[in-house]
């Protein structure tokens, strides 16, 4: 299997459950912040919708020099244009990587300040570290922000505390010898 094809799944099935984060967002909130060293509401939830399009940045560059690069981050300012610019981003992405060769994944990239390098390394560790990873780590924040304002939390990997459910099943009665207190372990 080409390395493309599980990164793709994983793009499209991680990015259905950001958009239903990113929907949840209140527009009225985008100024809180939890701590005074967190981002604010608002640029947090920018940042996670657009972090997809560093997938395709990092497949068509050699490099990422923050000396030089001209960053305008993402200005969204309502929920439906938060999920419209990660759909977008995401949409590009799965472009990119369709048409990304095995031997893309191995080429080398760098991230840098003017002389200082950060790292080199090749663009399939960069995407799972610095654009998958970097995602959830951002998505898992904006979950936090959710839960803190009591807005509820959709389910990313089954339902959340949130999420309507079926009542669970009371637990079965520790009536059967001593293997669930240790004693015969």
């Amino acid at each position: 299997m080409s390395y493309n094809i599980p990164l793709i799944a994983e793009l499209q099935m991680e990015a259905a459950s950001t958009a239903k984060m990113l929907a949840r967002v209140p527009t009225d909130k985008f100024g809180w912040a939890p701590h005074e060293k967190s981002m604010k509401m608002g640029r947090l939830a920018n940042h996670v919708a657009e972090l997809p399009s560093w997938i395709t940045m990092t497949m068509n560059t050699e490099a990422l020099d923050f000396a030089n690069w001209d960053y305008k981050p993402a200005v969204a300012t309502t929920a439906e244009e938060l999920v419209a610019i990660h759909d977008q981003n995401v949409k590009e992405a799965v472009v990119c990587l369709e048409n990304a060769t095995d031997a893309d994944f191995e080429k080398m990239w760098t991230m840098r300040n003017g002389e200082h390098i950060y790292f080199t390394l090749p663009k399939k560790v960069v995407l799972r570290t610095w654009a998958f990873s970097h995602q959830y780590h951002h998505r898992g924040q904006l979950s936090v922000f959710l839960r803190l304002l009591d807005i509820p939390v959709p389910g990313m990997y089954g339902p959340s505390a949130d999420d309507n459910r079926a009542p669970v099943a009371e637990p079965v009665p520790a009536d059967n010898g001593d293997y669930l207190d240790g004693a015969n372990q």
